[in-house]
């Protein structure tokens, strides 16, 4: 990519209140994201949502300094060979691009595996129990052995993080950390060594420049990456209150799954779980066999073996609707991406799905693809 653009992308995601949607408006309008920093005032302030407050902090911005600070950013990922997702590139996450609030711009180092067919987030508690270490471990690995094309996707945190990174390179399933900080330093530190191995058999994700401190908020921010990315959330342990909680209703938000380990009544740590699943923000699971009933994954095996055209079928719902316009739109889709688009939590999903392919309407291939099925 010409090092210019590049430049202006990262100066873009700098200035804040400019959302994806308020992004797309001002490059389509003016052409490019490099005429925001050489244009006029008067005509950036044309622009379709642009608004009095926004005109404003437009007008406040130092837009030079803003640049010098890209500039800077531009030689870090290019010395260290990180590579710089924006929004609408076709490498940007698909699941996290349907995320209203995502970011401009996200900065991967290691490999890219966001758009895999399966992606599971494990969160919890910092100071988990054995039993909370325990069912984290096996639920990876019996993940690993039952779906080897799984991701993990986790914060990189004490607890529950570190443990399902580390599980899942035990199991040989890639895994993704996701930061909240610069990708110049690992924190917290004792986990340098997980990370080096994680950028060979997986990825470390920031929305962060290099030198942003890992402060509190930071943390918070973050969260909604990892709900974005993942198809379905599993919290192992959670205090009543705390991170995992906040993500796990991030991701209810994205029209993700929730799954919660239960725990005794009165256990600190099974708090936040039995809050979850009280309030039907998460569905109970105890083993890999209820994350796989949850989300459908063993769906495609009661499926017919073949299935014959028929146009004349009847569409039942707004949800079989939606699903039908969008794989004719799209020609065939993976279920996590057809999620997505449509709207529609994967186990919800899935069962229409098979309701369709009953009817001859929509066909499974390997891999959680689905197509259309065309009359012969």
């Amino acid at each position: 990519m010409n090092e210019n653009k590049l430049k202006h992308r990262i100066a873009l995601s700098l200035i804040k209140g400019i959302g994806p949607k308020l992004a797309r408006n001002l490059v389509a309008y003016l052409g490019s994201e490099s005429a925001l920093f050489e244009e006029k005032m008067p005509t950036l302030a044309k622009v379709p949502g642009i608004g009095s407050a926004l005109e404003q902090l437009l007008r406040s911005t130092d837009r030079t300094k803003i640049l010098l600070r890209a500039e800077q950013e531009l030689r870090f990922i290019e010395k260290h060979k990180i590579q710089p997702l924006f929004f609408s590139d076709p490498s940007y996450p698909a699941r996290l691009s349907y995320c209203e609030d995502a970011p401009l711009m996200v900065y991967n180092h290691g490999q890219s595996f966001y758009d895999a067919p399966r992606t599971i987030g494990i969160v919890g508690t910092r100071t988990p129990t054995d039993e909370g270490t325990d069912l984290c471990e096996k639920l990876v690995a019996d993940l690993g052995t039952r779906h080897p094309d799984t991701v993990i996707i986790s914060g990189l945190a004490y607890g529950v993080d570190i443990c399902a990174h580390r599980a899942a390179l035990r199991s040989n399933l890639p895994t993704i950390g996701i930061m909240a900080h610069g990708l110049d330093r690992i924190y917290p530190s004792l986990h340098r060594d997980t990370a080096k191995e994680m950028l060979t058999k997986g990825a470390l994700m920031t929305e962060f420049l290099s030198g942003t401190n890992p402060d509190k908020h930071n943390f918070v921010q973050r969260n909604r990456i990892i709900a974005g990315l993942s198809d379905a959330l599993v919290v192992v342990q959670s205090a009543r209150k705390g991170g995992a909680l906040i993500t796990a209703e991030l991701a209810r938000d994205y029209n993700r799954d929730v799954l919660a380990f239960p725990g005794r009544p009165g256990d600190k740590y099974s708090a936040g779980c039995n809050k979850l699943i009280k309030n039907n923000i998460a569905a109970l699971i105890e083993s890999v066999e209820d994350l796989e009933y949850a989300l459908g994954w063993d769906a495609k095996n009661k499926a017919p073996a073949t299935v014959q055209g028929n146009l004349f079928a009847t569409i039942e719902n707004e949800d079989q609707q939606s699903i039908m316009e969008s794989l004719i739109e799209e020609k065939e889709m993976n279920l996590n991406l057809l999620s997505l688009k449509c709207g529609i939590p994967v186990s919800k999903l899935s069962a229409t799905l098979l309701d369709l392919e009953f009817k001859g309407l929509v066909k499974s291939k390997p891999g959680g693809i689905y197509r259309v099925v065309l009359t012969t």
